[in-house]
């Protein structure tokens, strides 16, 4: 028998096992604006459901929806910009259009009726969209889904988010804090 072969298979065993285990280790770390986007105020994107109330004005108060093209169509001054603005910047552009020939002195209120929804997928009881609770956790929202599967990494999960118009993707704890919009995404345990 000759010795070379061995060495030879030892050779292609060891760069094959480098290989997998180094696919292990090329994930991308949550960035900076991830922890910065769960402690900055709301900002509004397509499907959030908005409470505009418009004091004395009882035809002007209702429901409105933020639209795909981040838009939402508000009675007497049509299409109003929704989308990254937070509740005071858009209770401040509906006043001031208001206030162009239509109400004097416009007191405009807007609360979240109902947040966008956040998605789950991979290693989880029963992957899907569901409703985002503000304060809400990857552990928490992974509950809401039926829990872990039995072969889900139950210390890290993926994190897709839009932040500031880009979508970045990056690895967070469980405990880590989502917001409304992510997508969430389980992967399976390697033992």
């Amino acid at each position: 028998m000759s010795v070379a072969p061995p060495k030879i298979l030892l050779a292609l065993s060891l760069a094959a096992m480098t290989a997998a285990l180094g696919g292990c280790t090329t994930y991308k770390p949550a960035p900076k604006a991830f922890n910065e986007a769960t402690i900055q105020p709301y900002t509004l994107d397509s499907g959030d459901r908005l409470r505009i109330t418009v004091f004395d004005q009882q035809s002007l108060t209702n429901t409105y929806t933020v639209d795909q093209a981040g838009y939402i169509a508000f009675p007497l001054i049509g299409q109003v910009p929704a989308r990254g603005r937070t509740l005071q910047q858009l209770s401040g552009q509906i006043a001031q259009k208001l206030q162009q020939g239509y109400l004097r002195d416009p007191d405009v209120t807007i609360d979240v009726d109902r947040y966008r929804s956040i998605f789950i997928m991979g290693e989880v009881g029963q992957p899907g969209q569901y409703a985002y609770v503000p304060g809400m956790t990857v552990q928490n929202a992974i509950a809401v889904a039926g829990g872990f599967s039995s072969r889900a990494n139950q210390s890290m999960v993926d994190v897709t988010r839009k932040i500031n118009g880009q979508v970045l993707t990056g690895r967070i704890n469980i405990s880590g804090p989502i917001i409304a919009g992510d997508t969430i995404y389980v992967r399976e345990r390697l033992f």
